[in-house]
């Protein structure tokens, strides 16, 4: 890293925009808690209530803990994709890291933004913090390959079951989840974490989903064969285990948001945007 590029970094270079709805989203969020880059990346939340346009700012949809951009004013985060690229035609994601000194974004790929905040802005880090490493060379074998069968099967398999539009296709992706989850069931067994008896970016990427379960993606996307805390004992230990005592995964955790946006926004599924009250309460405690 230049000496340019390190006083730019100091000077507040980068901005990261998100949704709490969003698991992969919250990915990053979780990253840049556990790294302590608070003071390093700023964040802003848009509302949860995505319409035609996409994910709306605070002046368009007003939400609770939603926020206005303090960039640019942008009404949506369709906007910083064309000021970045007028000609753009991609989908308009979150997470967005954006470049404020090039205007550009940086990246807006969850697994390579969390690479990013676990090593990149180590030297401005305390030691303490630098030395956190989710990613750690001796585990990296173990960690992508738990990644990979835990993203088709869980983190993308709750997706391929909820919007499914054929009867096959569901009741194909539904056993999917459910065979994925067994997996992990057994895994964890005796264990505190997913990898190496600590804490690694393999935990990051499963609890987005696990949070997600009962709230949303038992009923909504009819994940219905049995619940996390009903159905999976070890799990929702490590899950309750997570959230409860570490505070970079219960402080970017909002259920209102998560509810809101998938009950609310997701018409095509839910075509009276009800959004249920339970399960109540959304997380059991961690005793």
């Amino acid at each position: 890293m230049d000496e340019e590029t390190s006083s730019n970094i100091r000077a507040d270079r980068y901005h990261l925009y998100i949704a709490y709805s969003c698991p992969w989203a919250t990915r990053t969020l979780i990253l840049r808690k556990l790294k302590g880059l608070e003071s390093i990346i700023p964040v802003t939340a848009v509302s949860p209530k995505m319409g035609s346009q996409g994910w709306p700012f605070a002046q368009v949809s007003p939400f609770p803990g939603a926020e206005e951009d303090p960039l640019y004013k942008a009404e949506h985060i369709k906007d910083l994709y064309l000021r970045a690229d007028p000609n753009y035609e991609g989908r308009f994601t979150v997470p967005v890291l954006w470049d404020k000194k090039l205007q550009t974004i940086v990246n807006n790929e969850s697994s390579e933004i969390i690479r990013i905040f676990n090593s990149a802005f180590d030297e401005f880090l305390p030691v303490e913090k630098a030395a956190l490493d989710f990613y750690p060379k001796e585990l990296r074998a173990e960690i992508d390959n738990l990644n990979e069968w835990i993203f088709t099967g869980i983190n993308q398999g709750v997706y391929r079951t909820g919007f499914a539009t054929t009867q096959q296709a569901y009741s194909k992706a539904v056993v999917e989840v459910f065979d994925a989850l067994d997996r992990v069931e057994k895994l964890l067994t005796g264990k505190d974490y997913l990898v190496g008896d600590r804490l690694t970016e393999a935990d990051v990427r499963l609890f987005v989903t696990a949070i997600r379960f009962d709230p949303v993606y038992f009923g909504h996307f009819k994940c219905n064969f049995r619940t996390i805390r009903d159905g999976y004992p070890t799990i929702h230990k490590w899950m309750r285990k997570l959230y409860w005592n570490n505070p970079a995964f219960k402080n970017t955790t909002d259920f209102d948001h998560i509810k809101t946006n998938y009950y609310w926004s997701q018409s095509g599924v839910n075509p009276t945007r009800i959004i249920p009250v339970g399960p109540i309460p959304n997380i059991l405690p961690y005793e």
